[in-house]
């Protein structure tokens, strides 16, 4: 891993690069600089990559394998079929605006009878790797209340909700983005930030697209082969109140590739209440706290459901008005 670092650092622009974090360092001397490089790509990217983060190498092969033995297996033929492929073919020149170039399923707790039973080791694997992720995420959401001065399981208390604990939703999106014959007229996926807390992103690591929004220009997320790519969700920002921010990013597809991308997120319940947290709250005025409206995860949700690749500070209007 030392070896990739040192040639990512040597061919990109790391002040354009968003930053690569080792958290095994959390684990020795460099503790108090490690928190601070969390801190500070929370703040100014709301993205980065993660190495050393404990996830066997063994199983993150075996992820990259039963998903694209999946893909082939089972969405290839049908993605022929899909709605975007027959609008990409019957609307000449016209750029697609509102549809995107991509093939994706859901996995959850509640939906495991419903996971792919064609592709040999898939159920098993991504339980697997289910698990080892949602474990990362309750780390990294400790290392989020420590540099936040909060107290420890604070953002994972919101995310439950008073209904107990272990209520917070963790959901994994296992996407595709097959080689497009007019990449300029469809985009992979729409320009958006992420609703939920924390995002795990666990993409291909030889094919790119994934660009994040910084300073008025995208930023190439690059492939690094198994990090763990974390972006903070607009949940994170309001209980940060605005310290952390959620970040545009969008992703291209191309016509040569097939790109890969293994997203988890680990979201509050649907019923939990969502605010700033209120020792965040002490120093900043009326207006501030405005802009942070407390309300009910689900209801953001309704509205983040119609105005997703829109702005999101009218989003947090709408769920505001909703509580009135």
């Amino acid at each position: 891993m030392a070896v990739l670092l040192f040639f990512f650092f040597l061919l990109f622009d790391i002040s354009r690069a968003i930053p690569v974090l080792d958290f095994s360092k959390l684990n020795g001397h460099e503790r108090a600089k490690t928190l601070a490089h969390i801190a500070n790509a929370c703040e100014d990217w709301g993205f980065f990559h993660l190495v050393n983060h404990g996830i066997a190498e063994d199983l993150l092969e075996r992820v990259k394998k039963v998903s694209t033995d999946f893909y082939k297996l089972e969405r290839e033929e049908n993605f022929k079929n899909s709605k975007v492929v027959k609008l990409l073919n019957e609307t000449g020149d016209k750029k697609l605006e509102n549809v995107d170039w991509e093939d994706i399923i859901t996995l959850t707790d509640d939906n495991v009878n419903e996971w792919p039973s064609q592709t040999p080791g898939f159920k098993e694997t991504f339980k697997e790797f289910r698990y080892e992720l949602k474990k990362l995420a309750e780390k990294i959401l400790e290392v989020l209340d420590e540099n936040l001065g909060l107290p420890k399981g604070h953002i994972k208390k919101a995310f439950d909700g008073e209904e107990g604990e272990n209520n917070a939703f963790f959901g994994t999106k296992v996407s595709h983005y097959p080689p497009s014959p007019n990449p300029e007229r469809v985009i992979g996926l729409r320009p958006h930030t992420d609703a939920g807390g924390l995002i795990l992103l666990f993409q291909d690591d030889k094919v790119g697209g994934l660009q994040v929004w910084k300073d008025g220009e995208w930023i190439d997320v690059e492939p690094l082969k198994n990090t763990i790519v974390i972006s903070v969700g607009d949940q994170i920002e309001v209980i940060s109140n605005g310290l952390y921010k959620s970040a545009w990013h969008r992703v291209f597809s191309t016509t040569d590739s097939n790109r890969r991308s293994v997203a988890s997120y680990y979201n509050p319940s649907h019923k939990a209440t969502i605010a700033p947290a209120p020792q965040l709250m002490k120093e900043t005025n009326e207006e501030w706290n405005q802009a942070y409206p407390k309300f009910v995860f689900g209801d953001y949700m309704s509205v983040y459901y119609q105005q997703k690749f829109h702005p999101k500070e009218p989003r947090f209007q709408a769920v505001s008005a909703m509580g009135r």
